[in-house]
């Protein structure tokens, strides 16, 4: 058993699909804004962040901390405030290769364990009319980059470079990998294996 410091509906899925045993509590942090950060620092200081406040309250339980970004020409974008913001988003992806960045931390017995992993996506050339049908759908409101490859904005995507997970919110190979070097496991009980 572990929690999962995420009320993310979409890491709740994909930690399901691959049989973990988990709980989840969210985190009561502020997230860090990412002035003066590269996009891997800022998802790597958030995952950390909602990882230890959970960590804090359970120290003997490990905790899953996670965050994804998205970059394209040195801006990140995070969840989009609106609806002009998400439409502003998805323009500036139209026809052009991004990056999706997760960072993820895993905290126990007083350590933490960091990762991330980056993904290429390339949108196709999107029409304002596509992007407004489907901003106006409601799907964009809670997703980095104001898109869910795994929902409607599946028919942008021309082409993926990179774990498919992590662009949905959590890079499964890679927190598999994080884990075992914790000695976690993710799978059974939690207890795992580190001391």
């Amino acid at each position: 058993m572990f929690i999962l410091a995420s009320a993310s509906p979409r890491r709740k899925e994909l930690l399901e699909q691959i049989g973990c045993c988990f709980r989840i509590e969210t985190a009561d942090t502020e997230e860090a804004g990412g002035e003066g950060m590269t996009p891997s620092e800022l998802v790597m200081k958030n995952a950390h962040l909602k990882a230890a406040a959970v960590a804090a309250l359970h120290p003997d339980i490990p905790v899953l901390g996670a965050d994804t970004v998205v970059s394209l020409d040195g801006n990140i974008y995070g969840k989009p405030r609106d609806r002009e913001h998400a439409i502003e988003m998805l323009t500036s992806f139209s026809g052009r290769a991004h990056q999706v960045m997760t960072g993820i931390a895993l905290a126990w017995k007083g350590r933490i364990w960091q990762a991330y992993e980056t993904t290429e996506v390339v949108f196709a050339p999107l029409s304002a009319a596509s992007i407004t049908r489907y901003v106006d759908t409601g799907e964009p409101a809670d997703k980095a980059g104001a898109y869910g490859i795994q929902g409607r904005a599946a028919v942008f995507v021309e082409q993926i470079r990179g774990s498919y997970s992590n662009v949905v919110g959590l890079p499964l190979h890679c927190l598999d990998g994080l884990a075992r070097k914790a000695g976690i496991d993710l799978y059974g009980n939690g207890e795992g294996t580190a001391g």
